[in-house]
């Protein structure tokens, strides 16, 4: 459990957390791959979300999704992508939050991710939090806790310190 007045410092930010959807790169499941490969170069993002045409989120692609299927036996073979759609290669069953979801849940996500795709209840994608943002949120926690707050070390704890 985060702390109320780390939390409170965390949250002073929150509103940059959310990049909404509008300014978020994407395709669509049914776009031919060399689609997502173009947009993932152009956009110069590792992976973006994938939609269905109702702005649902779907999964993610990844330039790496696209390239191991380029692969094969003599290297790079982009006539493998002929014919492919997104929906060939995307991540499924992938990590998303609500927007009223908990600081500690995107948190603990955002260990392994770069970015976390925010849908609502009938997941419409709604944008992303990315860890740089949150990043910056830590960045200003540790600059102002102790501006901000006075602590007093736990007499407990001193002791269980000192006696290791």
């Amino acid at each position: 459990m985060i702390g109320k007045y780390t939390k409170s410092l965390l949250l002073e930010n929150k509103e940059s957390y959310l990049i909404p959807a509008e300014n978020v790169a994407t395709v669509l499941y049914s776009h031919p791959l060399e689609h997502a490969l173009l947009v993932l170069s152009k956009v110069g993002y590792s992976k973006i979300p994938v939609l269905d045409s109702s702005d649902h989120l779907v999964g993610l692609i990844s330039l790496a999704n696209i390239v191991d299927r380029m692969m094969d036996l003599d290297g790079f073979n982009s006539e493998i992508l002929d014919g492919l759609s997104v929906a060939d290669v995307m991540e499924v069953d992938v990590a998303s939050l609500r927007q009223e979801d908990d600081l500690e849940d995107a948190l603990h996500l955002l260990v392994d991710a770069s970015f976390l795709p925010i849908v609502d209840e009938d997941n419409v994608f709604g944008g992303i939090i990315t860890r740089k943002e949150v990043l910056k949120s830590v960045n200003h926690l540790v600059h102002e806790v102790e501006r901000r707050y006075e602590f007093v070390a736990r007499e407990k704890e001193v002791n269980e310190k000192l006696n290791n």
